[in-house]
């Protein structure tokens, strides 16, 4: 827990002192009072545990509300073979001013296991959530998973999946929580493809790492695909992307989104201009946080 709250700290700090520029103003703490009283942290609460490993999450819990409140399931990024959900920190500010209840959390990368584990573990993080709704006061109706890079393709395999695709099936599994539903998916430049990602002029070392040696590599890899899983009556789906990604390719997000408007899914397509891998400039940002918003709410989520 020191850590979390150390770093936590140090981000308010970093935002307090951007914002004071050089005189203070008595009312510039006031939204970092309202995060300590408004939200309890729950660091590294284990939510399932596979292959001798402990799979982990940070919850900051929503006090002090008239209900349950909408709650956005973060998944860090680092390409299923590294990254932590402490360097994601940052990511989640915008949701506590929004007033979420927010999980960050940890699932088993390359080193640890091999493609398909990430995504059984966020299923399972998805399920720790529902099973816990009630006792958090957390909205299992207005539940939204975002990440970035692999952990887009997370987000959107978390959502997109029903328990027919068969990562469901671990012996920690509940099926009385059966069917898993979010709300919404917000996706920053995820993998939609695994498969392109493993040979020819789009081959990424970190999918090749995340796939490994496994003799079924293939059809795997379109089994980790959230294009194979397309289809009428997913949740709404915002997808943001550069243009000039070198990682992901651009192409993922166009595919994506093509083939969910064939499907009558209701979906968005923010395309950043000249963007890379991330990275993107403060006025982008902001006007990336302002469409999700609009997003949630014109999908009733907010």
């Amino acid at each position: 827990m020191r850590r979390v709250l150390v770093v936590l700290l140090c981000v308010i700090a970093l935002a307090v002192n951007a914002s004071t520029a050089q005189t203070p103003k008595p009312d510039v703490f006031t939204w970092t009072v309202n995060l300590f009283q408004d939200y309890s942290i729950m660091p590294n609460v284990t939510y399932a545990t596979a292959e001798n490993a402990d799979c982990k999450l940070d919850a900051y819990i929503r006090k002090n509300t008239t209900g349950p409140v909408p709650t956005v399931i973060h998944i860090h990024g680092g390409g299923w073979v590294g990254g932590t959900k402490e360097t994601a920190i940052l990511a989640l500010m915008p949701y506590f001013e929004m007033g979420f209840t927010v999980i960050n959390v940890e699932y088993r990368v390359a080193r640890v296991s091999l493609a398909p584990a990430a995504v059984e573990d966020c299923r399972q993080a998805l399920r720790w959530v529902m099973k816990n709704a009630k006792t958090y006061n957390m909205d299992s109706t207005r539940i939204i998973v975002t990440g970035g890079s692999a952990g887009g393709h997370l987000a959107l395999m978390t959502g997109m999946l029903d328990s027919a695709a068969g990562f469901d099936a671990t012996r920690e599994w509940d099926q009385s929580l059966q069917p898993l539903k979010v709300a919404a998916i917000i996706n920053w430049y995820g993998i939609t493809d695994v498969k392109d990602l493993l040979s020819g002029v789009n081959r990424q070392n970190y999918a090749v790492s995340w796939l490994g040696s496994l003799p079924n590599r293939n059809d795997l890899a379109v089994k980790m695909s959230p294009l194979t899983y397309v289809r009428k009556g997913l949740p709404p789906i915002l997808t943001i992307h550069g243009d000039n990604d070198n990682l992901v390719p651009y192409a993922h997000a166009v595919r994506l989104h093509s083939a969910l408007d064939a499907a009558g899914v209701p979906n968005k397509l923010m395309t950043i201009p000249g963007g890379k891998h991330g990275g993107f400039s403060q006025e982008q940002m902001i006007q990336i946080y302002h469409t999700i918003r609009e997003f949630l709410k014109t999908n009733g989520i907010i």
